[in-house]
């Protein structure tokens, strides 16, 4: 099982979404992928609506004042649809249309119970409404999930298990099939307007570039389970991973894109150098 202490030579990646400049945490990330092996950028554009070509643009320029490179050409989710949908249809048989919004979801849940509501890696557990569908009743504005239960049970499996190269390296984590309904529950495979979701593109992609080392932040640690079942489901290699600590603001919140006053672009404007960058996060 993948999880032994990793070396350089590993193939890693960085994969932003070009929704708004790369901020520390960003640098950090992409930084300790470079450090591990041979390093590839993906572009994660699905999500059309909310990508804008300047935000790609500056990307590529805050990455190679850093001093990476990476080979091309660089790979887009905009440009793999065919590839995520024939991973959706060969997945058809253990998944569902669902006509669901978030209000409708929330309100299935709160309705015998009072306060927080169940949420995981995909956002709120959903309930399973309308997991008695099927595809021949789809409609233009629903979304696929995976139906959690077929999924495990077409493996015959009853757990999910993955190591991680900085959390209890040589351990297994495990996530028990009950586990798994309750905690993340029937995950989107497929969202409105864009073909597929993030964890589907992600296993895709990982595979087709040949990823040996996915890293990444510690809040996409429970996500992983939902990518090692879909790799088992598509017969896709599962890489290692190494799930890297958050680079935190003085409140100790993660940041976020929103956080402009720490975009390595303004950094740079300011007449930092990728040194000083390298020292703000630890490196």
């Amino acid at each position: 099982m993948a999880g032994d202490p990793v070396a350089f030579g590993e193939a890693t990646r960085f994969a932003p979404s070009p929704t708004g400049l790369l901020h520390l945490g960003h640098a950090f990330s992409a930084l300790t992928a470079a450090a591990h092996g041979r390093f590839h950028l993906r572009i994660e554009d699905i999500d059309r609506e909310r990508c804008r070509p300047h935000y790609e643009a500056a990307i590529f320029q805050d990455l190679a004042w850093l001093g990476l490179d990476w080979p091309q050409p660089v790979m887009r989710q905009s440009d793999r649809l065919p590839a995520y949908q024939a991973a959706l249809a060969r997945l058809a048989p253990l998944t569902y249309p669902c006509r669901c919004r978030r209000a409708d979801i929330r309100a299935a849940l709160s309705a015998p119970q009072e306060g927080a509501l169940p949420a995981g890696p995909d956002g709120l557990i959903y309930p399973g409404t309308c997991r008695h569908r099927r595809h021949e009743e789809a409609e233009p504005d629903d979304v696929i999930r995976l139906d959690t239960a077929r999924a495990f049970a077409a493996l015959k499996i009853d757990r999910i298990a993955f190591r991680d190269a900085a959390i209890l390296p040589g351990e297994d984590h495990v996530l028990s099939a009950d586990e798994f309904a309750q905690g993340i529950g029937d995950v989107i495979l497929a969202r409105r307007g864009m073909g597929a979701s993030y964890h589907l593109a992600v296993v895709v992609d990982d595979a087709a570039q040949g990823i040996t080392l996915v890293t990444r932040g510690k809040d996409l640690f429970d996500a992983t389970y939902i990518h090692v079942l879909l790799q088992r489901l598509l017969d896709l290699p599962t890489p290692r991973y190494l799930h890297h600590r958050l680079i935190r603001n003085e409140a100790g919140k993660r940041l976020a894109k929103r956080d402009d006053a720490r975009a390595i672009r303004h950094y740079r404007e300011a007449g930092a150098t990728p040194a000083d960058i390298r020292r703000m996060i630890g490196l």
